[in-house]
């Protein structure tokens, strides 16, 4: 972590944190945090994930082998696309492990971020995968649909009922990280959709038992690669959208224009800059024009706002560039990265 302060007459003076975020700590425990390292925040995250990861690996390795040899003996296409995704999702949860492994490496002169976004790449990566996945699905139910198959209704629910033990447990072991990161998040998508798809054709299996609705085993064959394309599709959107260094979607510049406006002596605020570095914490940046003053006196400003943007936004890597005057047109995007758009200076 680095803090850095220049003259501020005339010039400008730059305050940056950096920080490994994974989730957000308790108010109380930031508080101790602020008062040990003046500016930054720190996260706790007990190393799970990678233990998490490796167990559900092994399990959709042992799945979808039962599940292929069941839906050949059954006739059931749905079963073999279950197996199939499955199948997928053990190359999946392969590449978001070794991407988890890469992304715990630190920062280095060359990466000087780290290589947290290695876990944005796999879920990229996993999303094609998911795609020919799915398209195999598509073309073997049609195929089906075209030549219907007597489905073993008993075959099907046993082998349904494996997968809505595995995937269920694997689902229940990466739920709690898939709410900080974007790489578990699309195992843990992967894993609840194996566990509704186990649920369907289990449902299948039961209503086979007694009518021969044949054709039913293609449909949920297509529903489900149907549900495993609207995930890829918000995966692809996340992915893109931190290798682009997008605005996150839960902050709107205008807000945090407004608020840094409210903090006493900030006269304006201009060439704003949002972007997440992984699937976990925002890094931020600004210039904030202030009175002409020593730059010690801009450390307790400095603090004030990191500490009241973190907790508003949660922003958690800023940098501030403070000026005594607005440099270009003091607009709320930089004129070099802005294009043509021209905008009024508030």
């Amino acid at each position: 972590m680095t803090h850095q302060n220049h003259p501020v007459d005339g010039k400008s003076s730059q305050s940056t944190d950096t920080g490994k975020t994974f989730k957000v700590l308790s108010h109380e425990e930031n508080r101790q945090t602020d008062e040990c390292s003046g500016h930054h925040h720190h996260v706790n995250m007990k190393e799970t994930t990678g233990t998490r990861l490796l167990i559900t690996l092994v399990l959709n390795l042992i799945i979808p082998v039962i599940q292929v040899v069941a839906g050949v003996f059954a006739h059931s296409m749905a079963l073999i696309s279950d197996a199939t995704h499955n199948f997928s999702d053990f190359m999946a949860i392969f590449i978001s492990y070794i991407a988890y492994r890469i992304g715990r490496k630190g920062a280095t002169a060359e990466n000087t971020f780290g290589y947290r976004r290695a876990e944005v790449m796999a879920a990229l990566l996993n999303v094609i995968i998911l795609a020919g996945a799915c398209i195999f699905i598509l073309y073997g139910a049609f195929q089906r649909f075209l030549a219907p198959e007597i489905v073993a209704g008993k075959i099907v629910i046993w082998a349904a009922l494996v997968g809505i033990v595995g995937n269920g447990f694997s689902a229940w072991l990466l739920h709690l990280d898939s709410k900080h990161n974007l790489n578990v998040k699309g195992a843990f998508l992967h894993m609840l959709g194996d566990f509704l798809t186990s649920v369907v054709v289990l449902i299948s299996g039961f209503v086979m038992m007694y009518k021969p609705w044949y054709w039913l085993d293609p449909l949920l064959s297509i529903l489900i690669a149907i549900f495993i394309l609207k995930n890829c599709w918000t995966i692809l959107k996340s992915s893109t959208n931190i290798l682009m260094n997008a605005t996150p979607g839960s902050l709107n510049l205008n807000d945090i224009r407004s608020h840094l406006l409210e903090v006493e002596d900030i006269k304006s605020v201009h060439y704003l800059h949002a972007w997440p570095v992984s699937s976990s914490g925002i890094s931020f940046s600004c210039h904030l024009v202030v009175p002409d003053q020593m730059v010690s006196q801009t450390e307790m400003l400095s603090q004030r706002i990191r500490h009241s943007i973190f907790h508003k936004f949660g922003i958690d890597h800023p940098v501030l560039q403070f000026e005594t005057e607005s440099c270009g047109n003091g607009t709320l995007l930089c004129e070099k990265f802005a294009g043509a758009k021209k905008e009024t200076v508030i």
